[in-house]
């Protein structure tokens, strides 16, 4: 299956929710409808490399007075590179150089669940005939 970045897209928004982030019980309350790529990067990034392949890049993110954290996203042989969630990100946030992170054998250990969840949703959503 050939797949446009507008498909792509679309299903990871079909598929967000609270229960697909990789925020911890004491920030899963940041999570909101109206802001769905919150803490969301970590297993959209994991998924797209499942169905594209490519790298995977973390950075840290700080700046605004508030707390620092790490953003995933994907990076191609191309130099391509989606972040189909830097949205999260208000304008005074940095976020730093990438660099390549290799993926755990086995899948993630932290968040597993989540991204288990987020990779069915989307691949169902990508199965879905009104995706176009």
């Amino acid at each position: 299956m050939t797949l446009t970045l507008l498909q792509l897209e679309q299903a990871f928004r079909r598929s967000w929710s609270a229960d697909t982030t990789c925020l911890d019980a004491a920030h899963l309350a940041q999570w909101r409808p109206d802001d769905p790529a919150r803490g969301q990067c970590g297993p959209t990034a994991l998924v797209i490399q499942d169905l594209l392949g490519g790298d995977l890049l973390m950075a840290d993110v700080t700046g605004g007075g508030e707390e620092d954290e790490v953003h995933y996203w994907n990076r191609f042989a191309s130099g391509l590179e989606i972040d189909l969630t830097r949205e999260q990100f208000q304008p005074h946030r940095m976020i730093a150089a990438p660099r390549v992170v290799v993926r755990p054998a086995g899948g993630p250990r932290a968040y597993a669940e989540e991204y288990r969840l987020l990779r069915s949703r989307v691949l169902s959503a990508l199965a879905d005939p009104r995706i176009q």
